[in-house]
């Protein structure tokens, strides 16, 4: 590592929480290399996230899907990167694919865990021993130091985004929503990964209904996927709202009506955010919103919600974390058990 301006590439993960997670390794890197220019190659569906990264100057789009090698394309991708001069390639995922084109653009330093026996890709290979680094940012953050660093030398920032203000107004504009004089409750229901990770949508409704009589402001945040879970707790409490004479404020559905990029700056505006183990989880912590995070199935030790002002939600029971897609004991007890009334408690240890 002895170019005093050192060009360098991120190979970046798909999952947008994963991203996230590695912001802290931009910052590392930033430090240790002050006059260093750090792009990103990253999936197009990330590159909001990226754009409101401190420390990023450029997003380049990876057009490789999962499952096919795509040899051509890969050793096209790579000629292009060669021909920028970058001196340094931290390979995030642990795929053998992931670290093809760093190496085939003759990346001087390429560097990351070993993962699927990388051993020629890869000639700053790191062994990565869990016990010792159990967290994935801590992971990710190692990588900017040198491989003999001890774990406890491992300096671990929290990871920011940014919002664009700009962009917030004009989706508050566009949307015909307002942060004034309500307060903002996001709810973000879905979680891609699967059920297992998912509280339940009447547990959604029920406390969507709480804060609504509190005078709240309730917006649904996800992606076009999340609508049948969104239909769902838009019914049941619409349904409740029947037998309920007092006046609730307005619930608003913004599944759907918003890229990714929009979605982190609306975030920024919220009171409050209540929202499954999942991306814009990890958006909501990196913007410092105060911020309740459900877990059932996915371990709050490994992937939790980085910021000071995040809570999380959860019950101790035995089978969990279990890391499945659904629930394998079919009772769901990880998440049927974690009530409204106890999600409630802890927004409001959070005013």
């Amino acid at each position: 590592m002895t170019s005093p301006d050192p060009r360098i590439l991120i190979i970046a993960p798909s999952w947008v929480g994963d991203a996230i997670l590695a912001e802290p390794l931009t910052v590392l890197l930033k430090e240790r290399y002050p006059r260093g220019v750090i792009d990103v190659f990253a999936p197009a569906w990330c590159a909001p996230v990226y754009a409101r990264m401190r420390y990023i100057h450029r997003v380049i789009e990876n057009p490789l899907l999962h499952g096919p090698l795509n040899w051509r394309l890969r050793k096209s991708l790579a000629k292009h990167l060669a021909a920028t001069g970058y001196t340094h390639a931290f390979v995030l995922p642990n795929s053998w694919k992931s670290a093809l084109i760093p190496y085939f653009a003759r990346i001087p330093q390429r560097i990351g865990y070993t993962g699927e026996a990388r051993f020629k890709l890869l000639n700053d290979r790191r062994t990565l021993r869990p016990e010792r680094l159990p967290r994935l940012v801590d992971r990710f953050a190692a990588l900017a130091y040198p491989a003999d660093t001890a774990a406890d030398k491992i300096r671990t920032p929290m990871p920011v985004l940014v919002p664009q203000r700009n962009s917030q107004r004009a989706a508050l504009d566009a949307l015909h929503l307002s942060v004034t004089p309500a307060p903002v409750a996001v709810f973000c229901p879905g979680a891609e990964y699967g059920s297992a990770k998912r509280w339940p949508p009447e547990y959604f409704a029920e406390l969507a209904q709480r804060l609504m009589h509190e005078g709240f402001t309730v917006w649904l945040v996800g992606s076009p996927k999340d609508r049948p879970i969104t239909d769902q707790i838009i019914a049941a409490v619409h349904s409740n709202a029947q037998n309920d004479n007092t006046p609730l404020s307005p619930l608003h559905d913004l599944v759907g009506h918003t890229d990714l990029g929009t979605a982190v700056d609306l975030i920024a505006a919220a009171r409050v955010v209540v929202s499954n183990d999942s991306g814009l989880m990890h958006i909501a912590a990196a913007l410092g919103v105060p911020l309740v995070a459900l877990f059932g199935s996915s371990s709050p030790t490994y992937t939790p919600p980085l910021s000071p002002h995040a809570r999380i939600a959860n019950i101790d029971i035995e089978c969990s974390p279990c890391f499945k897609r659904e629930c394998p004991r079919k009772h769901f007890k990880c998440m049927r058990e974690l009530t409204p009334q106890m999600v409630y408690q802890h927004i409001v240890a959070l005013r």
